[in-house]
């Protein structure tokens, strides 16, 4: 299905509506923002003598949804130019616009009759094979095609977005039997490479796959945490990051999604799937209707589990005594299994030390993913035919690490069966069958390929849609050509080595240098180019600043100058080698990590990118080659007429301030990446395929070494002048303290290249020098070291 998507209609601007409208602007689509004219005055516009036929009164509760989404935190959309793509407007007078879109979105109240009404109205207006879709999470999707016409119902399925759209990677796709195929497929793909979600494929069953599976999951916990005599605080420390879950964990996650919310899931399912085996678990312990009858819903109510305490005025967040309800300070929580894992960073590792625990915590895993494993397995083929779409659905929707059945193939899925018959549980025949094969795990890995296990044909098939992808978790067992204790670096094919590192936070020391330098070297010799990505949560959180610390403590400023030398030489070798080198950051690319991106060929980011230099935070300036690539950029960009100070300033607030981008998009507008050069990938599985074509269109276009950058402007004083000004002029001001003054000017010195009393031309070994100098001059500040420490041993900026 060969179908271009440049104007989408969203039907309903709630919180939903104008997040999926902001994701939609946010990959370059018109969109149009339809929500219903309002039946009533306000008193402000009774007061303007406005009329219910006033454009701005009837496009009201659309426009007021649309910008409460837009100043929301984290905001839904990746620049803020570009929620000009989005057109507001009524059902009453600008239904009929949606016959140029082509696809429309349904996501009006959760009521049947209401979007039977909606799609009566959407197949009266709709161009002939237009997309139309439902947001639903629980209505059955064929319901809702009673009364259309056969293109309609072609070209209609469920696309379940979850909430936030942007940050979360689901998108659930329920197509009916009406739905032609070649439409499903196309809803498959669209949703993975170009609105950057992980599309799977669901049955219509209530609440399709990922909130049947995942609200069973906290269900059950809620009667485990009775049954085991357990706070929500030591379940929380449980399921959260040690388990490889967000933070949120458990009770958290409840809070914030809101408990009404929850239970609804969890009566829809109970009344709907009566012959579900766990049917109930999804009966409502007491202290859950208790809670939903006195309106503590999470943070929508200002209360749930967790509440912060503001009669005392001291902010403390308190939690929940679920057998009294009464709020309490939260009490300190202590597994000795979680001394066992802190030094445990592989997860596959640290699963099988907490599941093999005998304490209380093990015995808590146990039994709950017991329950969980047991479910999953009778899922099939209920809401699913293939078991890694469960797997895909939990991480992608509620940011799991490893999916149930990922899990169980960690635990052992033969010796794990045994476990969970001994806590009264039972699992499909199929999983018995596929044993007795002599089939022990449901994923297995070959030549870079990862396979799943097929149940009807009883033998492994690769996972669809990955085909043409490459995944380093596949081809680091087979393809590593060399590795020291940080790194990896492992062959692509065609010629493209990988740079992976993947130390704590993806921090840059000796290690990950070491690793850029060989892969550089062997890229030189025996292949076409290096891509440097890994699989982190974070590219890089910077250089190791916890080293630098403890350098300058002990006053070894040889070594330190030998270690930023080290660190600046390695960033110029990524930008002057003979090869190409490509970098593909995502989410956090601090510090260090934003300047091996600025030293590349060519930038293959990821749409999610919170790139900036930081080093002023801890009372530092960029000392890898950040400030000298800043002083480089601002020369390059420079043209007759220019108001040079102007832009000087902005390069100066730039670093100065800190800023992060929020997005890839604004990454360009901070200077971070280069237009023309760099570019965006909304799809993450696809951005390691796409930074390896990049890497192989350079070489194939006669990629050349580049020659030395020698006739860099530098502004001198003209451009200290407004920093020394400035600068005295805020500490005056007592908007900055003495020590931010000084590295303001030493910040400052080195973009303008130095006391030089005229524009001049210098090179980049010159910048360098003045960089490295200032750096180990702020490292000798005790207010720079007290800083370091602060965000070194609480993780807390320091303001001195």
């Amino acid at each position: 299905m060969n179908k271009k998507i440049r104007k989408v209609a969203v039907l309903g601007s709630g919180v939903m509506g104008s997040a999926i409208a902001c994701h939609f602007a946010n990959i370059g689509c018109s969109v149009l923002l339809l929500d219903m004219a309002p039946k009533e005055l306000t008193d402000d516009e009774v007061k303007k003598g406005m009329s219910l036929d006033h454009k701005s009164v009837k496009n009201r509760v659309v426009n007021n949804f649309l910008n409460a989404a837009l100043v929301s935190k984290p905001s839904p959309i990746y620049r803020k130019a570009f929620a000009a793509r989005i057109e507001t407007g009524n059902f009453d007078d600008d239904f009929s616009k949606i016959s140029a879109c082509d696809w429309i979105i349904e996501v009006v109240v959760e009521r049947l009759d209401i979007k039977k009404i909606i799609f009566e109205k959407v197949d009266q207006y709709r161009s002939k094979g237009s997309l139309v879709s439902s947001n639903t999470s629980g209505i059955p999707i064929h319901l809702m095609l009673e009364g259309r016409s056969e293109d309609f119902q072609k070209h209609f399925c469920g696309t379940h977005f979850f909430n936030p759209p942007r940050y979360l990677r689901l998108l659930e796709v329920i197509p009916t039997p009406k739905t032609a195929p070649e439409v499903v497929d196309f809803f498959m793909h669209y949703g993975a490479r170009f609105l950057g979600k992980k599309t799977v494929l669901c049955k219509d069953t209530p609440a399709f796959i990922a909130n049947r599976v995942g609200v069973y999951s906290i269900m059950s916990l809620f009667h485990l945490v009775e049954e085991m005599n357990l706070s929500i605080d030591e379940v929380d420390k449980l399921t959260g990051p040690v388990l490889g879950r967000p933070k949120s964990a458990t009770f958290r996650t409840c809070d914030v999604v809101g408990l009404d919310t929850l239970v609804h899931v969890a009566n829809g399912v109970r009344e709907n799937c009566p012959n579900d085996e766990e049917n109930a678990q999804f009966l409502l312990p007491t202290y859950i209707t208790k809670m939903v009858e006195n309106g503590w819903l999470g943070s929508k109510s200002k209360q749930g589990f967790y509440k912060k305490d503001i009669t005392s005025g001291s902010g403390e967040i308190l939690s929940l005594n679920l057998k009294t309800l009464e709020y309490g300070a939260k009490p300190k929580v202590d597994f000795p299994v979680m001394a066992q894992t802190k030094s445990i960073d592989d997860l596959a590792q640290r699963t099988r030390v907490l599941f093999a625990d005998k304490g209380r915590a093990g015995e808590f895993y146990r039994k709950a993913f017991s329950g969980l494993f047991s479910y999953v397995s009778y899922r099939i083929p209920e809401i699913s035919d293939e078991l890694y779409k469960i797997d895909d659905a939990m991480k992608a929707g509620f940011g799991w690490e490893l999916g149930p059945f990922e899990t169980w193939d960690v635990v052992g899925v033969e010796n794990f069966a045994s476990s969970i018959k001994a806590e009264g549980k039972n699992v499909a025949g199929w999983i018995q069958e596929m044993l007795e094969t002599g089939i022990k795990s449901f994923y297995k890995v070959e030549n870079g390929v990862r396979f799943f296990y097929d149940i009807p044909s009883k033998s492994y098939k690769i996972i669809p849609g990955t085909e043409d992808l490459i995944f380093l978790d596949n081809l680091r067992p087979t393809n590593t050509v060399w590795q020291n204790n940080d790194c990896h670096l492992i062959d692509l094919g065609d010629g493209i080595l990988n740079l992976e590192f993947h130390t704590k936070m993806n921090t840059i020391g000796g290690g990950v240098l070491q690793g850029i330098n060989k892969g550089i070297e062997l890229a030189e010799q025996s292949y076409k180019g290096l891509v440097i990505s890994n699989t982190g949560q974070n590219f890089s959180a910077g250089a190791n600043v916890g080293l630098i610390f403890m350098m300058a403590v002990e006053q070894e400023y040889d070594e330190l100058n030998f270690a930023i030398k080290q660190f600046q030489d390695t960033m110029m070798r990524i930008r002057y080698s003979a090869c190409p080198v490509v970098v593909a950051p995502h989410n956090m690319a601090l510090g260090g990590g934003c300047e091996m991106s600025m030293h590349a060929d060519k930038v293959v980011a990821h749409a999610e990118l919170y790139m900036g230099l930081v080093e002023f935070g801890v009372g530092l300036i960029p000392g890898g080659g950040g400030t000298k690539e800043f002083a480089k950029r601002f020369s390059d960009n420079l043209r007759e007429g220019d108001v040079r100070i102007n832009a000087f300033r902005t390069s100066f607030l730039t670093i100065g301030q800190a800023q992060v981008s929020t997005s890839a998009y604004e990454a360009f507008d901070l200077g971070y990446l280069r237009k023309g050069i760099d570019e965006v990938v909304i799809d993450r599985d696809y951005q390691l395929t796409r930074a390896k074509e990049a890497c192989l269109s350079l070489y194939n276009s006669g990629y050349t070494q580049p020659v030395k950058e020698k006739n860099i402007t530098v502004l001198g004083q003209e451009g200290l002048g407004i920093v020394y000004v400035g600068a005295d002029t805020m500490a005056h001001g007592n908007y900055i303290s003495e020590h931010d003054k000084y590295m303001s000017e030493k910040l400052g010195f080195v973009l303008a290249g130095g006391d030089l009393s005229e524009l001049t031309l210098v090179d980049e070994q010159y910048l360098l020098d003045l960089e490295r100098k200032a750096f180990l001059d702020l490292c000798t500040k005790k207010k720079t070291l007290e800083r370091i420490q602060s965000i070194v041993t609480k993780g807390k900026i320091l303001r001195n």
